[in-house]
C-alpha cells in the first residue's frame, strides 16, 4: 500500500463521516410473515459528511461490507478471475470494491460495498457505537471516500433506457 495515499486511517469519538466503517452494526429487517428480525452486519456510511456534520440526518445511509471471499460463496461469478477484475474495474453494478485493510489490529481483506442491500441507521446508534470511550474504527480516507461516493451514486441514479444504442459490429 502506497503511503502516500493510505486507503483508511482510525477514527475516535462520535463525529461521522462518509466512509467510517462500523463492525457488528444492527440490522433490523421485515420478515415476509411482517415480523422484525434483528441482525448485525459490518456496514459502512454513504451519506453525505457535511450532513453529518451539520446535523441534517436523523436516519444514516449504509449499506453492508462484506470480504471479497465471503461475498463470493454467494456470488458465484466472483469466484472467477473475470468477476474479480470487472469488480475491480468498477464494472459491477451494485458493489464496490476496497483495498484490504493493514492498520495493525484492523487488518482485513479485501472488502465490498454492497450497495443493493442498502438501509438506514438512526444517528443516534451509530453516535453511540463511535463514543469516545469506544474502540476507534476504521474510516475510508480521501480519494477513496470520493470513489465510493461517485460508484453509490452512479448505482443510485442509473438510467435503464427503452431503446439502446445498437452494438457496434
Amino acid at each position: 500500500m502506497s503511503e502516500t495515499y493510505p486507503w483508511y486511517g482510525l477514527a475516535h469519538g462520535d463525529q461521522l463521516e462518509q466512509g467510517d466503517l462500523f463492525v457488528d452494526c444492527p440490522i433490523y429487517r421485515t420478515t415476509s410473515e411482517g415480523g422484525v428480525r434483528r441482525d448485525t452486519s459490518t456496514v459502512i456510511v454513504v451519506s453525505h459528511s457535511c450532513d453529518l456534520a451539520h446535523d441534517k440526518l436523523e436516519i444514516v445511509q449504509v449499506c453492508p461490507v462484506h470480504s471479497l471471499e465471503t461475498l463470493a460463496q454467494l456470488v458465484e461469478y466472483l469466484r472467477s478471475k473475470r468477476g474479480r477484475e470487472e469488480l475491480r474495474r468498477g464494472n459491477l453494478t451494485g458493489y464496490h470494491l476496497l483495498n484490504r485493510c493493514t492498520l495493525a489490529g484492523f487488518e482485513s481483506d479485501f472488502l465490498v460495498c454492497d450497495f443493493r442491500s442498502l438501509f438506514g441507521v438512526h444517528l443516534a446508534t451509530l453516535q453511540q457505537m463511535a463514543a469516545p470511550t469506544k474502540t476507534p474504527r476504521i474510516r475510508l480516507l480521501p480519494p477513496y471516500r470520493e470513489h465510493l461516493a461517485q460508484a453509490f451514486a452512479k448505482f443510485f441514479m442509473r438510467v435503464g433506457l427503452p431503446v439502446d444504442v445498437e452494438p457496434f459490429q
